[in-house]
């Protein structure tokens, strides 16, 4: 038994812990909300070719080249699609004036090919995401940088995917 435990329920009744315990059980049987996470299934975008998805996302805004300020680290080869390590480091002041607004990471072969998206402040410090992809097949995977006045860069690199990561 525990010291001073019998006094700190001292004055509750047994009748007043069950009381408590049956209106606990009732506020766990009773139906709750749908949980929220970022999106529904029904919300997610359809499975379309990666063109339709950066046309979908980015409407008719030219894409540049961003090999000279984006770098996109990835496996050359992939042994398990279903795990495989990446990060996209953005060259970028992230000041008020001049900051990487949001990182899209795409996968041409997936039948979802959005992978991720990553909204960023100047607050970030600096414009670096890190994450873990599924893959459905070889082929490539994109970074999109959208800088805060809209305008965009882009780079690819190609992995080869030695077990699929995705059902299509």
């Amino acid at each position: 038994m525990i010291k001073g435990g019998a006094k700190a329920l001292r004055g509750v009744t047994r009748r007043e812990v069950f009381r408590g315990a049956a209106a606990a059980a009732v506020a766990a049987a009773l139906p709750h909300g749908r949980a929220r996470a970022q999106g529904f299934l029904a919300n997610l975008a359809p499975e379309e070719p990666v063109e339709k998805t950066l046309q979908r996302l980015f409407g008719s805004r030219p894409i540049k080249d961003g090999s000279e300020a984006i770098t996109l680290e990835l496996p050359l080869i992939a042994e398990d699609g279903g795990n495989v390590a990446m990060s996209v480091e953005v060259k970028s002041p992230m000041t008020p004036q001049s900051y990487v607004k949001a990182i899209y990471v795409l996968s041409d072969k997936n039948p979802r090919p959005l992978n991720a998206k990553f909204n960023l402040t100047p607050a970030c410090g600096q414009a670096y995401v890190t994450a873990i992809l599924r893959l459905a097949d070889t082929g490539d995977v994109r970074a999109v940088a959208e800088m805060q006045d809209g305008a965009l860069f882009m780079v690819k690199r190609s992995v080869r995917v030695v077990i699929a990561g995705c059902a299509a």
